[in-house]
């Protein structure tokens, strides 16, 4: 039999990217951003909202053992908007994200100079306990605690009063949050059913509904889709834009098909510092940094 034709790919340059055709039916609609984006990627019409600036980092520089990790960030947080940090692996978008509810400090190494301001006041100034009930977080993994669904989302309710409310007295603020989370409907059949016995997508929305419940002015999410199923993270994309009407929303992710779908700003970090900040549509259909165009376009990543 005669074997198939070898097939020979040249190696010795670089990839061109062939232009996006403009549009031909006299719009002005943009074409599609360049490189991964492009793939099954949408961004889907959204209502505008008024922004209003909760938070504010100012020459925001962090350090792990003296080595910096974040660089002389300034950037607002507001609500209206959600926020996309995005960057490849070790850039400090992480960093940044939990430098906002002092959670950096938990690492002993850990560093920092520069201001962050919550409502315009400093949060040096806040008691961390206090401050990280109004700057609540999600993280990549869901995490809900070993007891019922109610009692998830009533722990944070009950940590907040000096006598620990009932029940009945409960209720209503704990349907209020999993409202807010999109989950009331799946599991108010139940609220006695084990936390840890929901799906993956439920679990992290479940989480979501926790962090809510303290009624918080900023909504922190790290990677909160990573280990999700692709119908749960359409679920909880959608949750992240009705959210931002309510909190001021920043989310890290290295998905960018999802940052162009959540985001309304976007700040792109490489190697500790803060390349390019800007509308989504602007940082993925015409960056100012090469640096900017080089990832959004998928040379690296």
């Amino acid at each position: 039999m005669t074997p198939p034709p070898v097939r020979r790919i040249a190696a010795d340059r670089r990839a061109t990217i062939a232009p996006q055709p403009l549009p031909t039916n006299g719009s002005h609609a943009q074409a599609p951003p360049a490189g991964p984006v492009t793939r099954g990627s949408s961004r889907p019409e959204r209502q505008r909202v008024p922004a209003i600036e909760r938070m504010r980092t100012e020459q925001l520089v962090l350090a792990y053992g003296g080595k910096p990790a974040v660089k002389g960030v300034s950037l607002p947080v507001r609500q209206g908007e959600v926020l996309a940090l995005i960057g490849p692996s070790g850039c400090g978008k992480t960093t940044l994200l939990r430098s906002l509810n002092r959670l950096t400090e938990l690492t002993p190494t850990a560093t920092r100079d520069g201001k962050i301001f919550l409502d315009g006041q400093d949060i040096d100034e806040l008691e961390v306990t206090q401050l990280r009930r109004r700057i609540s977080m999600v993280f990549q993994q869901p995490n809900p605690f070993p007891m019922s669904v109610f009692d998830n989302v009533a722990y944070a309710l009950r940590e907040q009063g000096k006598k620990r409310p009932g029940k009945r007295e409960l209720m209503p603020h704990v349907e209020e949050a999993l409202r807010r989370a999109g989950l009331w409907d799946e599991v108010s059949a139940d609220l006695s059913h084990p936390a840890l016995r929901l799906s993956g997508g439920q679990q992290q929305r479940l989480c979501i509904a926790r962090a809510l419940a303290a009624r918080p002015e900023v909504l922190l999410l790290d990677e909160p889709c990573s280990a999700l199923d692709p119908k749960s993270t359409e679920i909880i994309e959608d949750l992240i834009v009705r959210l931002r009407e309510e909190v001021a929303v920043v989310i890290v992710t290295h998905n960018l098909q999802q940052a162009y779908r959540v985001a309304d700003h976007v700040a792109f970090m490489y190697l500790g510092d803060l390349v390019e900040y800007g509308p989504t549509e602007q940082v993925f259909h015409a960056p100012t940094q090469h640096r900017t165009r080089e990832y959004v376009g998928g040379a690296f990543g």
